[in-house]
């Protein structure tokens, strides 16, 4: 097995990658159905149609020329709401192996650069590996209440982490 790199920018076949990654693991680990995978495609979809160099971020994480993960950075309300953080997974193959870590650094660095005043993701109660990453990179749990955004019932929890301005 291959070294992984971090790509910046869409590559062919990413999205029906980061889709299909997000929908085994969250079926498989969780429980959900088509209701989330297609939420996903649907969302992604729109997010990639939309994408805006500069202002928005998206990386995969490849080995061996397959996509094994990804991340992105909404950039389009940053300046009021802040970044939005989405679409973060790691393939079983790279968890546990820095994948996410340098993912998630990749994307705070673009944050910081464009001075970002803080980023914000919706994640839900129970997925600690990823919790411990976000809690390093400086996100706090803000708020979680009970909900079905994703299709089925968890709790829903809301991270942000303020970027301090640079002088």
């Amino acid at each position: 097995m291959g070294s992984f790199e971090i790509v910046e920018g869409y590559v062919p076949g990413a999205l029906d990658r980061v889709v299909s990654l997000h929908g085994s693991y969250y079926h498989e680990q969780w429980g959900f159905g088509a209701f989330f995978e297609a939420k996903v495609a649907t969302e992604l979809s729109a997010f990639l149609a939309s994408y805006k160099a500069g202002r928005d971020g998206f990386w995969t994480v490849s080995r061996d020329g397959q996509v094994e993960g990804s991340i992105v950075i909404d950039g389009i309300n940053a300046a009021g709401s802040g970044a939005h953080l989405r679409w973060f997974i790691v393939s079983d193959s790279l968890r546990g192996k820095g994948a996410g870590g340098r993912l998630l650094r990749t994307a705070m660095e673009f944050c910081r650069e464009r001075e970002y005043p803080s980023v914000h993701l919706w994640t839900f109660g129970g997925l600690e590996a990823s919790r411990h990453l976000y809690e390093r990179e400086g996100f706090q749990l803000m708020e979680e209440h009970a909900g079905t955004t994703w299709g089925t019932e968890v709790l829903e929890q809301r991270f942000e982490c303020v970027l301090p301005p640079t002088s």
